[in-house]
Formats: C-alpha cells, sequence, structure tokens
C-alpha cells in the first residue's frame, strides 16, 4: 500500500477537487438559507392550499432533482408527480387540473420547454412556483412565488456542471416537504400508512408498538 504522504500529485490535486467541492456546496447550502427565509412561506402558503396534486417540471438535471422531490412530497402524503417540460408540450400537460400547483425548476430561469410550459399554465389559471435564481426572469416573471436558487458558483472545478445549484434545489424541495408535513400535522403514524415496506417501514412499525 503506497505511503499517504507520497500520493502522486495528480492524486492529491483530485482528493482536494474533492474536499472542495463538499465545502462549496456546504457553503451553498448555507448562503441559501438567508433567501429561504423570505422565500418559502409563500411557496408554502400556495401549496397547503393545494387540494389537487403538486406537479413538479424542469429539464436535465433540474428534472432529475425534480423527479426526487415529487417522490418526497407523495410520501408525506401530498399527491404528486413529475412532468418533464418537454413532454408537457407534447401532450403531458394533460396531467394538470384543477386544484393542481405546478412547481418549474428551471436554474437561469431561461429555459425555453419550461418557461413555454409555465405560460400554458398562466393562461389556465394553475397556480406555480419558480425555482430559479432569478426572480425577474421569464420564468420568474411568469410564476405567482418564486423560489430563489442563490449560489455563488458550481461546485466542480470549471464551475460548470450543475452541482450546488441542484443541491440548493433538493434541500429547498426537503424544507417545503417538511413545512408540509408540519401544516398538516403528519404523523409517524401517517408515514407508516405509506412505507409498509423496506427498513423505513419496520422502524415505523417499531415505533408505533413503543408507542403502544
Amino acid at each position: 500500500m503506497m505511503n499517504p504522504a507520497i500520493q502522486p500529485p495528480g492524486r492529491n490535486r483530485s482528493a482536494a477537487a474533492a474536499l472542495k467541492a463538499i465545502d462549496v456546496e456546504a457553503a451553498a447550502i448555507e448562503g441559501v438559507r438567508a433567501t429561504a427565509i423570505e422565500d418559502l412561506p409563500p411557496a408554502l402558503e400556495i401549496l397547503d392550499a393545494c387540494r389537487g396534486k403538486i406537479i413538479i417540471s424542469g429539464i436535465g438535471k433540474s428534472g432529475h432533482i425534480g423527479r426526487k422531490m415529487a417522490a418526497t412530497f407523495a410520501s408525506v402524503g401530498r399527491p404528486s408527480l413529475f412532468v418533464h417540460a418537454t413532454e408537457a408540450l407534447h401532450g403531458d400537460s394533460g396531467v394538470v387540473g384543477p386544484g393542481d400547483v405546478v412547481i418549474l425548476i428551471s436554474n437561469s430561469g431561461r429555459t425555453s420547454e419550461v418557461c413555454s410550459f409555465a405560460l400554458m399554465l398562466q393562461e389556465w389559471g394553475i397556480p406555480r412556483i419558480a425555482f430559479t435564481q432569478n426572480p425577474d426572469s421569464p420564468l420568474g416573471s411568469l410564476c405567482d412565488a418564486t423560489v430563489r436558487l442563490t449560489v455563488e458558483s458550481e461546485a466542480d472545478p470549471l464551475n460548470l456542471a450543475p452541482t450546488s445549484s441542484t443541491t440548493v434545489t433538493l434541500v429547498l424541495g426537503d424544507a417545503l416537504a417538511a413545512g408540509l408535513m408540519e401544516a398538516a400535522q403528519f404523523t409517524a403514524d401517517d408515514f407508516g400508512a405509506r412505507h409498509p415496506g423496506g427498513s423505513l417501514g419496520a422502524r415505523v412499525g417499531n415505533h408505533g408498538k413503543e408507542g403502544a
């Protein structure tokens, strides 16, 4: 085994870049809190009033985060699904109905497919929440509330790959889910009813027995 003190220079640089990425993303999470204090309450008010589905939409890496957000909302008692913004423009917008709320994710706020979908929803009178860096962007102007993705830089060495921006998107989505759980007084029993299988289900089942 190679002595860590004499690691090849390339390996040292790689490790330094990896550790720096952690630091950058941690700072991004801490930094977004200041804007979240202002942005989350209006978004929570819209979502708590939702009597239909919470629909998440985006493309690319934002879309992958959107899928996780939808899964989290559903797991805490808020019917939710993900719709790819491009597919929404080719018929999948049909899943949207009265009483629904749509969260649209675009870091730049200029993603054409996401903005086009937002415009459709505006014309239909569907409440819309933007996840974007700039509330004055085209997407922000098309939505009823904006949750700002405030990051100074991405975490990769080129400052190009969606890293810090997707991390704060995920964190803010989780924050909204936590807020909705509190608003609905969502209990461990409620959670257990939606997670009968796997280790989570076992944990909740044991919790219920202990509390009986």
